[in-house]
């Protein structure tokens, strides 16, 4: 079970405002590229701040984030804005803005930044799983437990701690690893899986 289950009923809410912003001239691969910049910059900003309340900005983004994914894919694919450049924009955005707004925490004790830079790494492994599917003759495969909506739940949780604690209790050093663990699960998931859809399609076919 993952929150990416939940994308359909979250589109539904989304569809208006969106069906107003196609009309005012808003196109997916703008959404795409301003949302990853703005990552970027908070991440930046998280970076060379020494004040953790900062990070209280972290979990309101983050899901206006999720929202924005869900802004520009609705776009592609209801509005015909879909594009080959869009393709690679959406795929490379997601993995750099993740990367952006995870290498924050790796200035936040007590985790050890090891860890934290294996979460990244781990992360973008995960994603190039998923995006491996189309190339075996499978779906995009969005399997989890730790995709990327998972992800920008469980990093907008400790923001908002870091943000109202100032300092996690010792025992927290544990999450990265755990993390860790969480996303080569989901690597092994999505790919075992990518390859029994493709399999079965190949058979039906």
């Amino acid at each position: 079970m993952t929150l990416y289950a939940l994308k359909p009923r979250f589109q539904a809410l989304l569809r208006p405002a969106v069906a107003r912003a196609v009309a005012n001239g808003v196109t997916a691969n703008r959404v795409t590229v301003a949302t990853a910049a703005i990552s970027c910059l908070l991440g930046l900003a998280l970076v060379w701040s020494d004040r953790p309340g900062l990070f209280l900005v972290l979990p309101p983004w983050l899901f206006l984030r999720m929202a924005l994914n869900a802004v520009d894919g609705m776009m592609a694919r209801e509005f015909r804005q879909q594009s080959l450049l869009g393709i690679y924009l959406n795929e490379i955005c997601d993995v750099v803005s993740d990367a952006a707004l995870v290498i924050p925490f790796a200035s936040v004790a007590p985790f050890d930044p090891s860890w934290v830079f294996a979460v990244i790494f781990l992360a973008a492994i995960s994603e190039y799983a998923g995006v491996m599917g189309p190339l075996a003759g499978a779906g995009r495969r969005y399997d989890g437990p730790f995709g990327k909506s998972d992800r920008a739940f469980a990093f907008g949780a400790l923001g908002l701690a870091v943000g109202l604690l100032g300092a996690l209790p010792q025992w927290a050093g544990w999450i990265m690893p755990f993390f860790s663990l969480l996303l080569v699960v989901t690597t092994i998931n999505r790919v075992r899986r990518g390859v029994a859809e493709a399999g079965l399609r190949k058979d039906v076919a």
